[in-house]
């Protein structure tokens, strides 16, 4: 029996994939439930929708404090300029690698399973950090029932792979397949990773996910031929991420993660600046390639956002204190200055 799903479904559907933070993507789910035809065609997607929300309402409106919340948040809120997940399977040095790039308090330990819930941990890149969330290690015999939760908000995936253990591409295989039973895709297409970040992989399942992915070789202070076996496990695999060569011991290859991400997720950096003040150099905006004046307002203040007359700008290749108006679209390395 067809969905005939309404307008006002389609356009809560269209707002939850858009989100970000989990009380607005617990308010598009709401949305949703309430907005959907009743009828035997949608029952399985009603279903799915009432388990999404308890799952989701569980972690974000849980009390903070006290023996009611004595279980670990499973749901990281996005900070910085985005959110990236660490993803491996186990005993790869995914929790050495995110202690060494956070400079975190992350339980590193010699043994598979170590990381048991998300390690939110912030990334320094010039004036900027990303945010780099460790998961749990990807595994059949040890499944994460909170795993879809996690990978919600995330911009990105890092996929960590050993590839001086000889079972890392049957490892690698069965990590892939466990996320493919949850309706998660890792893509090596970065060209559209600036958005919302998880973004629809089919327009039959709100749910679906897909992620841009880099595969970050660690250990290759073990290898001989890096690139070699890079192609390698490419081959074996089929998978054909872009790929990094690091090592979390030696910390080769680590420098070139930041830039990496900087390029490929198109982050734009704004300054912004008080009429007839200098621009707070030390504290940019963060934005996607494609976003404009008014989303620079929008992440000042939501009220100057709706008020804003026009900006002045200042660039490195156009005129000094130029007026623009909203629909603008800023490049890396403006000054804004807001006008209400």
């Amino acid at each position: 029996m067809p969905a005939n799903l309404s307008p006002e479904y389609k356009a809560a559907e269209a707002a939850f994939k858009k989100a970000r933070d989990p009380r607005e993507r617990l308010a598009g789910l709401r949305e949703m439930l309430r907005t959907i035809p009743k009828h035997k065609g949608t029952d399985h997607l009603q279903a799915d929708l009432k388990t999404r929300i308890k799952e989701l309402a569980e972690e974000v409106e849980a009390p903070k404090k006290g023996p009611a919340r004595s279980a670990p948040a499973h749901v990281v809120r996005p900070e910085g300029a985005a959110q990236l997940v660490l993803i491996g399977a186990p005993n790869t040095g995914k929790s050495s690698l995110h202690a060494r790039l956070t400079h975190s308090n992350t339980h590193v330990g010699p043994y598979p399973f170590t990381t048991q819930n998300p390690q939110p941990g912030m990334m320094p890149h010039e004036d900027m950090h990303f945010q780099m969330v460790d998961l749990p290690a990807l595994s059949p015999e040890h499944p994460v029932p909170w795993l879809i939760g996690a990978l919600q908000t995330a911009d990105a995936c890092l996929f960590v792979v050993d590839l001086s253990d000889p079972s890392c591409v049957e490892q690698a295989q069965a990590a892939f397949a466990i996320l493919r039973d949850k309706h998660v895709t890792l893509t090596e297409r970065w060209d559209t990773a600036g958005g919302a970040g998880v973004s629809d992989g089919n327009g039959d399942d709100p749910f679906a996910m897909v992620l841009p992915t880099l595969m970050l070789a660690n250990k290759s202070d073990l290898l001989g031929n890096v690139a070699a076996e890079v192609e390698t496990f490419r081959d074996l695999s089929g998978f054909r991420y872009p790929a990094l060569a690091v090592s979390a011991t030696t910390g080769s290859g680590l420098d070139e993660i930041g830039p990496w991400l900087f390029s490929h997720l198109g982050i734009v950096r704004v300054y912004t600046k008080a009429p007839g003040k200098a621009p707070e150099k030390n504290r940019p905006f963060t934005l996607r390639r494609g976003q404009t004046v008014e989303d620079v307002a929008r992440l000042v203040h939501k009220d100057i956002a709706h008020s804003l007359k026009y900006a002045r700008l200042w660039s490195r290749t156009g005129i000094p204190g130029e007026h623009v108006g909203r629909a603008h679209a800023v490049a890396d390395g403006d000054v804004v200055e807001l006008h209400s």
